[in-house]
């Protein structure tokens, strides 16, 4: 019976062909879009937990239209572009470089 370790050339070739799709499996992760267009919606809950904001306080940037929002019946939603926009607009940068 024949000893099998870390460098036989079975486990180096194993290794490699798992080092492999580990690189295809994160090159798709990488480009990966959602359906809708190409874009990403966020719900109040993930807008909410992501800008460190109450649900209230959404919903008062939402009546000042201060955010773009969707609303389907009771079901409110953001663009993940339009949040980002929003972030975009009130970035302060530094005096210091």
């Amino acid at each position: 019976m024949e000893l099998i370790d870390k460098d036989t050339p079975q486990v180096k070739e194993f290794i490699s062909s798992l080092d492999s799709m580990l690189n295809g499996i994160e090159s798709i992760i990488k480009h990966y879009k959602p359906h809708l267009n190409g874009e990403r919606f966020l719900s109040n809950h993930e807008v909410s937990k992501k800008l460190n904001v109450s649900l209230r306080t959404l919903q008062e940037w939402r009546n000042t239209r201060l955010i773009s929002f969707i609303q389907i019946k009771g079901k409110i939603i953001y663009r993940q572009s339009d949040i980002n926009k929003l972030l975009q607009k009130h970035y302060f940068e530094s005096w210091k470089e």
